[in-house]
């Protein structure tokens, strides 16, 4: 007989079925979250996330860090359990100290090359994101609601036995929560193809840091350049007392390194509320291709939601130098951390980019065009 969830002793209950239960059956249920810390040059990125499908019975995690052309991943899957406040797995977990200002993040696995033990501030408030839908004809594929928040770091990391000490205040972050549906777990059939053969994605997520304030950017766009999420939000720190000022649609010019998708400068034009133009100029510094050992997308090795039996731990080192492991960047989202100018102001952030498939708007004609206008 089901018993009901410990949470069903509270009242936040959003639809009649127990907390054990989304409220949808589709198998793409999906809620997790995603965390970014940096070193103050940009040297260092480290990303870390815990997801749940409860539709698949599956609850995994994953953490990466780079340090020049080296990347150590590591990764974990288990059944989930009737726990869901318990964000462990395997030697992966995240904390909840106090809800939306301090988290706590630990990775225990020295003797796969990297363990960490970090607690995470806010700086500001939590940005809610626009509700993001995607469709594959007439069927959604893609219906999520997210929340960004900008914060520093503080801890340990120890990559491959070396130590580092994150220094709060210095080593900047963020991290998102997001919930709904999304493709996860084993490939379904394909069926009919309701695409285009080159319709792919043109995506930009973007939480910056500045003195005063944080800048979120998010935009995608279909192959014609039809845009379909759109967001650009200034808001206060917590320190210089909140506030957001919406700065309208964010027009962008990315030059992309010769021969890739890789952007090396962008200008993001925005609006304030009195026509005043808004420019912001962000510069990628190092980066992480999300389906490189994270389990996005296209990710050979492991995906999130997959069934990989109970206790599933694994970890894999790069050379990002590898031509077999840029070929994979090729076809991924691409975490930066970058920096950012406004005016004379200046801060650090990440730029979450990915120009995959067609987009005239770039020049870019197919999935194997590498130069605008090929």
């Amino acid at each position: 007989m089901p018993v009901p969830d410990p949470l069903d002793e509270y009242p936040i209950h959003q639809a009649a079925v127990s907390m054990r239960q989304p409220a949808t059956s589709d198998r793409n249920f999906y809620d997790r979250c995603i965390m970014h810390c940096f070193s103050p040059d940009g040297s260092v990125l480290l990303m870390t996330g815990v997801g749940i499908y409860p539709n698949l019975g599956v609850m995994d995690a994953y953490a990466t860090i780079r340090r020049g052309p080296t990347q150590i991943s590591v990764r974990a899957s288990d059944p989930l359990g009737p726990d869901r406040l318990a964000q462990v797995v395997g030697p992966i977990r995240i904390e909840v100290v106090e809800p939306l200002r301090r988290l706590r993040a630990i990775c225990d696995a020295p003797e796969r090359g990297l363990a960490f033990d970090l607690s995470y501030e806010a700086t500001t408030e939590a940005l809610e994101e626009p509700l993001h839908v995607m469709r594959s004809g007439g069927r959604v594929i893609l219906e999520g609601r997210r929340f960004v928040q900008l914060g520093t770091w503080q801890g340990s990391i120890s990559m491959e036995g070396e130590d580092m000490t994150v220094t709060a205040g210095h080593w900047l972050g963020d991290r998102d929560r997001s919930w709904g549906i999304r493709p996860v777990g084993e490939a379904e059939p394909a069926g009919r193809p309701l695409r285009h053969p080159d319709a792919g994605i043109w995506w930009v997520w973007a939480p910056l840091h500045l003195p005063t304030s944080g800048l979120m950017v998010v935009a995608q766009e279909e192959m014609d350049g039809h845009r379909s999420l759109n967001q650009a939000v200034r808001f206060g720190t917590l320190a210089s007392g909140g506030g957001e000022q919406q700065l309208g649609w964010p027009r962008f010019q990315i030059s992309y390194r010769p021969g890739t998708r890789h952007p090396d400068r962008v200008s993001v034009q925005m609006t304030g509320a009195d026509g005043t133009p808004v420019e912001a100029q962000i510069v990628p510094v190092n980066g992480i291709s999300l389906n490189i050992g994270c389990g996005y997308g296209a990710d050979p090795e492991w995906t999130h939601g997959q069934w990989k039996g109970e206790g599933w731990v694994d970890s894999s080192r790069y050379d990002l130098s590898d031509p077999d492991v840029v070929a994979r960047s090729a076809f991924s989202l691409i975490d930066h951390v970058a920096t950012v100018r406004i005016g004379d102001e200046e801060g650090m952030g990440i730029f979450e980019h990915g120009c995959l498939g067609r987009h005239d708007p770039s020049g870019f004609a197919g999935w194997e065009s590498m130069e605008a206008g090929l």
